[in-house]
């Protein structure tokens, strides 16, 4: 865990000093259902300040860990319980628990473990394509609307999960993502950074 963070971290740094990036609102107003997930993500900018993707005993349903700090499965967590009161810690576990047999075995688990299952990019992406979420995998920036979420693969085989935005970068061509890539909730031009490997569009049912 901590040479992931302290990765991340250096990553994180890196970009940030060869990247300037304004925030311009996208030109097309979007759904209902996804101006409310964006601003419930954007609301992390400034409060989850820290990356840390450690293990955390948490209540069950629910569960968090620390606002100040989490990993990028927690800005979209937050994002969807803050949003719609969707829990995704509540809807993993139960389809683990249904078809534990279905969900990637990289962590060397016998069973569900509802502490830190949910905050797995692996698990998040099984989930989304279990239940009909999954969309094709578009290499254009073009192809994501705000709202989807999008997941990649960093340097050392490390997934990473990310909410696009409603905004876009200054010459218009790309939109934002907002993730938790090494230094807390940021919203940044990093769509096209890593190679892709998931698009999903998660709309909960209640909405």
């Amino acid at each position: 865990m901590i040479a992931r963070r302290t990765f991340l971290c250096a990553i994180s740094s890196f970009l940030a000093a060869n990247t300037s990036t304004s925030l311009h609102a996208a030109p097309h107003a979007t759904e209902s259902w996804a101006q409310r997930l964006l601003a419930a993500a954007e609301a992390q900018v400034g409060v989850t300040t820290l990356y840390s993707p450690a293990y955390v005993r948490m209540p069950y349903p629910d569960g968090d860990v620390p606002r100040d700090r989490g990993a990028c499965t927690d800005v979209v967590i937050r994002a969807y319980h803050d949003a719609f009161g969707c829990d995704l810690q509540k809807l993993v576990h139960e389809d683990m628990s249904a078809d534990f047999a279905a969900y990637p075995r990289n962590w060397g688990l016998s069973h569900p473990d509802s502490n830190i299952d949910h905050r797995r990019v692996g698990n998040l992406r099984v989930f989304f394509r279990r239940h009909g979420h999954e969309l094709p995998l578009a290499k254009s920036a073009e192809d994501y609307a705000p709202g989807d979420l999008y997941t990649c693969l960093l340097p050392g085989n490390l997934a990473h999960i990310g909410l696009v935005s409603g905004r876009k970068t200054p010459e218009g061509d790309r939109p934002l993502i907002i993730n938790n890539i090494g230094q807390g909730t940021k919203i940044e031009d990093r769509l096209l950074e890593f190679p892709l490997t998931g698009h999903y569009r998660f709309v909960p049912k209640n909405v």
